[in-house]
């Protein structure tokens, strides 16, 4: 396998590892809600590279990697001096799928290279010898779904396939691992057979390259049904994708931390390799908005890391850099989650996981 020719990558990312092994690391928190407290009008999105854009572009967070980077450097920045170990870059839909609802598939991978880079700047200025910063390259799922038909009429129906959806995962990935990304978190994950073609287009990347990033996972419980919106539970996303060897397996988004407990504790329980937990700020109000606050949030994050369920720990909708620099203090000195050895047997997965009896 070739070396990482990115200067400081693999150092980075064997100090990742170890630092792993040390203590929990606290992840940043979320990038809509520090983008939305800017209240940025339409003209506000455009910036002058794209004030003549021929559709509207407000609500495309990910554009302000071109077009107001001061803002997405800011919200890093925040979520360092906050404490936060790993910082995602703000790229969650920065596929082709996903901007071609603005018309910019063409400004995808630019985005995820700038994304990478905008990140790699700010976590190398928060950096010390004995303390370094991490860059997660982020993947969301995109807005379209491999497994369910978007059509109730017509349940056959796809409005993606796997091969377009592994092309778009593949061209993100490529960005972000050359704007300087330590490991690539495909996060948010409602689709299992998403997830695979993100999986399948980064390890194809790897291969191409010559050497590879961890690679981190991250799945979604939609509601308290305790599945996917695909239908898995826990345990079957986690036979579903294990093969991956992934650094990092976990649950964020669509739960607040009371109601998430339960399915990070079953990941937790059958994932050989460290174990990621960022909630929203509970469910979304009657506005929207979020009321989980820090010291209500830390609660339940402080319970969940002395109960050995976390390596990493963050958050997801609705929280803010006061949200992250509460769970950092929360989590500071308690023993990191050790991963339990799984013996062997055939473990299968459907909607439910199935183990074969020895």
């Amino acid at each position: 396998m070739a070396v990482d020719p990115a200067p400081g990558r693999p150092a980075r990312i064997a100090a990742l590892k170890s630092a792993l092994r040390e203590r929990i690391l606290v992840l940043d928190g979320a990038a809509g809600t520090f983008i939305q407290s800017y209240d940025l009008d339409e003209a506000g999105y455009r910036g002058a590279r794209f004030a003549n854009w021929k559709s509207d572009v407000r609500g495309n967070n990910d554009l302000l990697i071109l077009s107001r980077p001061d803002i997405v450097a800011q919200m890093h920045r925040a979520y360092l001096s906050a404490g936060a170990d790993i910082i995602e870059t703000n790229t969650f839909s920065s596929t082709t799928i996903a901007q071609s609802d603005y018309g910019m598939e063409a400004l995808a991978y630019e985005m995820n290279v700038e994304g990478a880079r905008i990140a790699r700047e700010a976590a190398d200025a928060f950096s010390a010898p004995n303390r370094p910063k991490w860059v997660a390259g982020a993947i969301g799922p995109t807005n379209r779904t491999c497994s369910i038909s978007p059509n109730v009429n017509d349940p056959g129906a796809r409005n993606v396939d796997f091969d377009g959806l592994v092309a778009a995962y593949g061209e993100a990935a490529r960005g972000l691992v050359e704007g300087g990304a330590d490991a690539i978190l495909i996060e948010t994950i409602f689709d299992t057979l998403n997830a695979k073609a993100a999986i399948y287009a980064v390890q194809g990347l790897f291969d191409e390259i010559g050497f590879d990033l961890p690679i981190m996972l991250s799945v979604t419980i939609t509601d308290q049904s305790g599945r996917t919106l695909s239908g898995q539970t826990p345990e079957a996303f986690w036979n579903s994708v294990r093969h991956v060897k992934p650094l990092s397996v976990g649950v964020n988004c669509a739960l607040g931390p009371d109601l998430m407990r339960p399915y990070v504790a079953e990941l937790a329980r059958v994932a050989d390799c460290c174990l990621s937990a960022y909630p929203n700020a509970g469910l979304p109000n009657a506005f929207g908005g979020y009321d989980e606050t820090p010291a209500s949030m830390t609660t339940h994050l402080r319970e969940w890391a002395t109960a050995g369920l976390l390596n990493i720990v963050g958050g997801c909708c609705g929280t803010t850099p006061d949200h992250i620099a509460a769970f950092a203090r929360a989590v500071k000195g308690v023993t990191p989650r050790v991963a339990p050895t799984v013996p062997p047997a055939m473990r299968l997965s459907g909607l439910e996981a199935f183990t074969l009896a020895h």
